[in-house]
């Protein structure tokens, strides 16, 4: 039987926009929250003492993926994550603590920091630049984007 405390999934209309994985939530054995087919895999892999990863190397695999997803992890700091659907409509804000992560998958998504915050940032590359963003909202001066 699995021990964890399940992650927030953020969705609209049957479309998963967010998944958020607060500092304690953890897992006594491996445990994936997204599916096989994810543009993400996110999950806790769980070794015993003394457990081993065997030596590999990853094999070129051509993938296609539509979008970016992204994975943030609040490193330090308070900030309130607004998630809004595939029509730019706002679902839901929640605020983020330290050591929270999020893997944004669908829709959109902003930031409003309630203290000086570092996020730490995974997404699917070679970044495209601005030609892979459209912003929309009022959002943050563009010094402070």
């Amino acid at each position: 039987m699995k021990h964890m405390t399940a992650p927030e999934i953020i969705s609209q209309d049957g479309t998963i926009l967010a998944l958020i994985i607060r500092s304690d939530v953890s897992a006594t054995e491996t445990t994936f929250f997204t599916s096989h087919d994810s543009p993400f895999q996110v999950g806790f892999v769980v070794y015993p003492a003394a457990g081993a990863v065997v030596p590999h190397v990853h094999l070129p695999v051509v993938r296609e993926v539509v979008g970016t997803s992204e994975l943030l992890v609040v490193r330090s700091g308070r900030c309130i994550m607004d998630v809004y659907d595939a029509d730019r409509q706002l679902v839901c804000s929640r605020e983020l603590l330290a050591g929270d992560t999020v893997l944004s998958i669908g829709g959109g998504h902003g930031f409003r920091m309630l203290e000086d915050t570092v996020l730490f940032e995974l997404k699917q590359g070679p970044y495209a630049g601005g030609a892979e963003k459209d912003r929309f909202g009022a959002g943050p001066s563009p010094e402070q984007r």
